[in-house]
């Protein structure tokens, strides 16, 4: 080959390279305005990043600690004093909702973070490989399926105890499933389209066309799973909490603070209500997010294109 034949091999692999950076470039952007202009996307990531936010600072913005104690002021209604009231040993509610934030967010996060990592891996290598590693994994996960989120949740709980940590496991196996088979669906689909059949005959090894081909173009759906994933961790740990099996008093949690509260609904109604209207807040905040990044990610909407 002659240097003008590699100069222009060259020139044009650039411009192919340069295509591609462009074209990534300008979904991005499309992507980004999209959301913006997502009006209960842009409301979910509101509420989302404020009530992130709120947690972050609640050493600092709340006004008493989540476990002081002031007797003489049980049940005290809202006021100056107590923004939301107090419960039954005196305890702020709005000092304990910001602190309880902090679990909720923690374990959601933590848990979803997890299952996103083996979901994802899983589902990847059982698309793209296929055969027995398929059909043992997708059998597995379709025997988790089988089972209500909460009470695969119960059983593990039962087996490892309450707490935190545990909960997060728990959350993190319930949900796992969920990202296993949404990444192999894109991979079923990814995997038949010329530019993977092109890479195979040139002989790139089947883990690199799986992880630096395949997985960045799933990307997208994972996203949007996240955030649907997120707002049922948070419900889902504030629904074992409720029961007694998530985070145990006299930490902050939502979820018991709801389940002691509904006992003096009559005495302190705000003792029940702001903790749920917490709890509605935050998973509405991800729901909405998630609808929007939906929408800003699919392609087809952002070109005009109605599928």
């Amino acid at each position: 080959m002659t240097d003008a034949q590699k100069s222009t091999s060259q020139t044009g692999v650039g411009k192919t390279l340069a295509d591609k950076h462009r074209a990534s470039e300008s979904f991005t952007v499309l992507a980004v305005r999209s959301l913006l202009r997502h009006r209960s996307g842009m409301l979910g990531l509101i509420i989302t990043v404020l009530l992130v936010v709120l947690a972050l600072l609640a050493p600092v913005i709340a006004p008493y600690d989540d476990l002081e104690m002031h007797p003489a002021d049980r049940f005290h209604p809202p006021s100056l004093s107590y923004p939301l009231g107090t419960d039954e040993f005196g305890r702020d509610i709005f000092s304990r909702i910001l602190f309880g934030a902090q679990i909720s967010l923690s374990v959601g996060l933590s848990s979803v973070a997890i299952a996103t990592v083996i979901g994802v891996v899983v589902g990847l290598l059982a698309g793209f490989f296929g055969g027995w590693l398929d059909t043992v994994t997708m059998r597995f996960f379709d025997a988790l399926l089988a089972f209500p989120a909460i009470l695969l949740a119960i059983v593990i709980l039962a087996m490892l105890g309450p707490g935190p940590v545990t909960v997060t496991l728990a959350v993190a196996i319930v949900s796992v499933p969920a990202f296993a088979r949404l990444t192999r669906a894109n991979v079923l689909t990814e995997k038949e389209r010329e530019y993977i059949q092109a890479a195979t005959c040139i002989g790139a090894h089947p883990l690199r066309i799986a992880f630096h081909h395949i997985l960045p173009n799933s990307v997208a759906t994972v996203l949007v799973q996240i955030t649907v994933s997120v707002a049922s961790a948070v419900l889902l740990e504030a629904s074992l909490s409720f029961l007694g099996l998530g985070t145990p008093p006299p930490a902050p949690s939502w979820g018991s603070m709801l389940s002691i509260g509904r006992g003096f609904l009559i005495q302190a109604p705000w003792y029940g209500i702001f903790p749920g209207i917490a709890i509605t807040l935050l998973v509405m905040g991800f729901y909405l997010l998630g609808d929007g990044l939906r929408d800003a990610l699919d392609p087809f909407r952002q070109k005009g294109i109605n599928t």
